[in-house]
């Protein structure tokens, strides 16, 4: 009886290839055929690139839902989101979504560009990736400023009033890079018409392309990077997987996951909204949107020309330049390239989170008392001084890492660990422990 069947199994033709469905076309359009079985690790990327594009397709319908009931004319703006959220079926529902799928794209596309450059993804082949990285970044932020403003409540006015008008302290073309931003001298109706039309036609189109252009460069440099021993980027070495179902189903996990938490805020937390925008009436205190709290927390330190203009500009030149500075540098692939590497990020980020606390607690009361040296000009006194100490305090922890063993990526990081808690602090500090007059409160203190 055996033997028959063993016999017309053995002659029976191979079974051909089976098509791929139209869903797995469009994944392989995305990902190669077969991955390393050993970039499947969820430690490698945490998921944050695709819960990234999941945050931006829940922007992108939730927006277009928004849009049916939206008027951007300060004279309707308000009364068209105020209409929406009371009495719209679901409407409070869908602005929740959108506003906590924008605050989370922000924080996921940061926590990404961080999980790359700790494990050495921003180094050659792949310096042009992380390029476009940081400015897919800067993207995400412009984005979810201009729609910050639509709208149109107090809480949203003064935010862009205190965030365009900390272009006036650029050199020389301040004012009319507020102006331009501003579409005038004051936030008005052109200000809204500008910031509306980039945020649902100029920066989405900006994004898709780049976002396009993003995943061609990843699939062209073989994928996530991969610890050494386990795979190269040009010929992985290990096992091969299938993408699809490998790859597809960790990333649909993913995906639900994003989408389930989303859900969740929206029906527990509702977006802010206040009054309607007063121009002669400001809050106080008045503050920017929590991602750029950080520089409204330096204004309150130092001077406007440096918080504002030359500390985050050297800070963007120098987040482009972070693969220049590895000098030719291969990535190991590992987390913070080594045990040692691991300890002095920590330590390093402790000591930036400590002293930047120390020095937000020890500045309060002399910001208010008069000038320690009087005879220094302020951009001296309150700028360059200051910038020149911090300067001194990254370079000295580069020191230490080299006297410790690091080698230079594990230095840089160790240095960007410093900056990075230090500029944490703060933004938690403008965000939760400034109250009335910008003086440090606890978050629980009732207003006066």
């Amino acid at each position: 009886m055996r033997g028959p069947e063993i016999d017309a199994n053995a002659s029976a033709a191979p079974t051909p290839a089976r098509r791929p469905s139209g869903f797995s076309s469009l994944v392989l359009h995305l990902h190669p055929r077969v991955v390393p079985a050993a970039a499947l690790r969820f430690s490698l990327t945490f998921g944050l690139g695709g819960a990234a594009l999941v945050l931006f397709l829940l922007l992108a319908a939730s927006g277009a839902l928004l849009l049916v009931a939206y008027e951007p004319s300060p004279e309707r703006a308000y009364g068209t989101v105020a209409a929406l959220v009371d009495e719209v079926r679901f409407g409070a529902f869908i602005r929740n979504i959108h506003h906590w799928s924008a605050n989370g794209l922000v924080l996921v596309t940061v926590l990404h560009l961080l999980r790359v450059f700790y494990r050495g993804g921003h180094l050659p082949p792949r310096r042009g990736n992380w390029i476009v990285g940081v400015l897919l970044l800067l993207l995400v932020v412009a984005s979810a400023f201009t729609g910050y403003l639509l709208p149109w409540d107090q809480l949203a006015f003064w935010a862009v009033t205190i965030s365009t008008g900390m272009l006036e302290y650029v050199p020389l073309a301040g004012g009319a890079l507020m102006r331009a931003a501003r579409g005038g001298a004051e936030i008005g109706s052109t200000t809204l018409a500008r910031f509306f039309v980039l945020h649902v036609a100029i920066l989405p189109i900006a994004l898709l392309m780049l976002l396009a252009f993003h995943f061609w460069l990843v699939r062209k440099v073989g994928g996530v990077i991969l610890p050494r021993g386990v795979g190269t980027d040009a010929a992985p070495r290990g096992p091969l997987v299938p993408t699809s179902p490998g790859l597809t189903q960790r990333e649909g996990v993913v995906a639900l996951a994003v989408v389930a938490a989303v859900l969740l805020f929206a029906a527990v937390a509702n977006a802010p909204l206040l009054a309607e925008a007063n121009p002669g009436m400001s809050p106080n205190p008045a503050k920017a949107p929590w991602y750029f709290m950080g520089v409204q927390e330096l204004l309150v330190h130092l001077h406007p020309l440096f918080a504002a203009f030359v500390i985050p500009l050297a800070a963007l030149v120098l987040l482009f330049a972070l693969p220049s500075l590895a000098g030719g540098a291969s990535p190991s692939g590992l987390w913070f390239e080594s045990p040692l590497g691991a300890r002095l990020a920590g330590w390093s980020a402790l000591a930036g989170a400590l002293l930047c606390g120390a020095a937000i607690v020890l500045n309060e009361p002399l910001r208010r008392a008069p000038p320690w040296i009087p005879a220094l000009p302020p951009e001296l006194r309150g700028g360059l001084l200051p910038a020149l100490a911090v300067a001194g305090a990254v370079a000295a922890v580069g020191f230490v890492a080299k006297r410790r063993g690091a080698n230079r990526i594990e230095s840089i990081q160790a240095m960007f660990s410093f900056v990075l808690a230090a500029f944490v602090v703060l933004t938690a500090t403008g965000v939760l422990f400034r109250g009335q007059g910008m003086a440090l409160s606890w978050p629980w203190t009732p207003p006066a």
